[in-house]
């Protein structure tokens, strides 16, 4: 229903900015203008948050038009957050009819490869 300060992404983008050494610009919105200028004016090896698509209610919705805005300055799609790959929202499943290729990051790989070795190797009987 709108932002709030203590779930914007502010913290992560200054945290991320000192893991790699360089400024990370924090957009202040996911989709629209702002972004498209943002994208737009970006050079290579730049950097770049968007702000909470939490802030709008049709993430959650997976609404088609909040997707088309959210995918349509970019032009493929990585999803490297393991957590919130079984979501069906606009940010995770949505972008994928509008960006390709759409593919895992190293991190959800690493994830999947070791619940398959837990599974398939793992001690037996498993609770």
């Amino acid at each position: 229903d709108g932002p709030e300060d203590k779930f914007s992404l502010g913290p992560c983008a200054e945290r991320m900015g000192e893991l790699l050494g360089q400024d990370v610009k924090l957009v202040s919105d996911c989709i629209g203008d702002e972004v498209k200028s943002s994208v737009d004016a970006a050079s290579e090896g730049d950097v770049l948050m968007l702000e909470n698509t939490r802030f709008y209610k049709e993430e959650e919705k997976n609404e088609p038009e909040f997707v088309e805005k959210l995918a349509a300055p970019f032009d493929l799609y990585v999803n490297d957050a393991f957590g919130t790959a079984h979501r069906a929202h606009a940010s995770t499943e949505g972008v994928t009819k509008f960006l390709s290729p759409s593919v895992s990051g190293f991190l959800l790989a690493k994830e999947l490869e070791y619940l398959d070795g837990a599974v398939s190797d793992g001690k037996k009987p498993m609770a």
